[in-house]
């Protein structure tokens, strides 16, 4: 085994090495997300049909909203503002892009606390809704689940007037012109108004329990790894099993001749024997 032999193993080696930890990485990866998935389904489990408490339990009067409340119900009793009602453009729903309806609700602690009451699709002729559900008029007790707000689209990409291109709080709370009184830790996904409308926005699905595929693309990058060593030790076993059937042939092919020579002595000498 020569030093040039070693070399390129070597390298077939270091080249496993690096493979393997580029997929540990992504192997950890993989764990995290399955992890968070996780911790958000427990969450949604652990709240979702929980018993709803006032909104200022979860959310003080210049308080935010715990992380761990979200998705828990809660009772707002209030007036909704439905002349600064905003529409959320471009949400999956329906499998067309449909309008979500966001509406803001006075409480009875003059806070403006922002009920999203389900989703409405676009028109027949129009890409604006043919027509969207009246909320409640005068006193209304609303049950809702609470919900983080989203991010800024980082496009910066706008919207017409009275409406939004995503349900960030800061931006919903500008649009209606409330800016100071409105709550933007979270809004809430509407349950139940009381008095009920006659008709209302359809509801959204409720929220997915599949795990997604993260536990299992974390197993197949440990996989992965485990078969590049796999190959390259293939590889190098292969090299050395030819390498040992060239040096036998080369053996045997070297043989032949002194073989060969011997016979040729033996006939010589029973050629000899019989002339005489």
């Amino acid at each position: 085994m020569n030093r040039k032999n070693l070399t390129r193993w070597a390298g077939y080696v270091g080249v496993a090495i690096v493979f393997a930890i580029a997929c540990g990485f992504l192997s950890n990866w993989q764990f995290t997300r399955s992890a968070e998935r996780n911790a958000q389904l427990e969450l949604v489990a652990d709240n979702y049909d929980a018993e709803p408490v006032p909104l200022a339990d979860l959310i003080p009067v210049d308080g935010e909203v715990d992380a761990g409340d979200i998705w828990h119900p809660v009772i707002v009793t209030g007036e909704y503002l439905a002349d600064r009602q905003v529409l959320v453009r471009n949400r999956p729903h329906g499998g067309t892009s449909a309008f979500e309806v966001l509406v803001p609700l006075r409480t009875d602690d003059g806070r403006v606390f922002i009920v999203n009451r389900g989703w409405v699709p676009p028109g027949d002729d129009q890409p604006e809704p043919d027509e969207i559900p009246a909320p409640p008029t005068g006193e209304v007790t609303v049950v809702a689940r609470l919900q983080a707000g989203e991010p800024a689209p980082r496009s910066g990409r706008s919207a017409p007037d009275g409406q939004v291109p995503t349900i960030n709080l800061p931006m919903v709370a500008d649009a209606i012109g409330e800016p100071d009184a409105t709550v933007t830790s979270a809004y809430g996904l509407l349950v139940s108004e009381d008095p009920a409308p006659a008709t209302r926005p359809a509801a959204p699905d409720s929220p997915s329990e599949d795990p997604g595929p993260h536990l299992s693309y974390a197993i197949q990058w440990i996989l992965f790894a485990i078969m590049g060593f796999a190959f390259i030790w293939y590889m190098i076993r292969t090299e050395l099993r030819h390498r040992k059937e060239d040096a036998a042939e080369r053996t045997a092919a070297a043989s032949t001749p002194r073989r060969r020579d011997r016979d040729m002595e033996a006939e010589d000498a029973l050629l000899d024997s019989a002339g005489r």
